[in-house]
């Protein structure tokens, strides 16, 4: 089994994992309305609330994941993956050392074509390979921004 496909599969389980939950949760919160008690109702409202915060975000999240997957995908598809990162080890990561020395040049080259959803999303691979998890996600929602917004043109 390959690293995407594990990484579906465990997102796959996470997400019907939280569906459960969401699901128990709103059946708590109905029973809790149904009482009429005023404090009851009150946490009730909180049970129905905090569920819909989470669908949202677990829609979110799962969204960008396809976006920033079907962008990866189109960039390997033109041969415009980041070449330089080294090697993957046995865990599919590349080289982390590799990784901050190429770094210097693909935030020039996102810098000097900021329209470009290409370079921003070489940017985001070499910021997670940097381990920057939230600066790779940022970088990423650029892309998928730009590669959206250039689309419509």
């Amino acid at each position: 089994m390959n690293a995407r496909t594990r990484s579906i599969l465990g997102v796959a389980i996470i997400a019907a994992v939280l569906v459960l939950y969401f699901a128990l949760t709103g059946v708590r919160a109905v029973a809790l309305l149904a009482s009429g008690t005023p404090l009851a109702v009150t946490m009730g409202l909180a049970l129905l609330v905090l569920p819909l915060i989470g669908v949202w975000a677990l829609v979110r999240e799962l969204l960008f994941g396809a976006r920033s997957t079907a962008l990866v995908d189109r960039l390997d598809a033109e041969g415009g993956l980041p070449a330089d990162l080294g090697d993957a080890g046995p865990t599919g990561k590349a080289d982390r050392a590799v990784a901050d020395a190429a770094f210097p040049r693909y935030r020039a080259a996102a810098e000097a074509a900021p329209g470009d959803w290409r370079s921003w999303a070489r940017l985001g691979i070499v910021y997670d390979a940097c381990g920057d998890r939230p600066r790779a996600r940022g970088a990423l929602r650029t892309a998928i921004a730009l590669s959206r917004s250039s689309g419509r043109r």
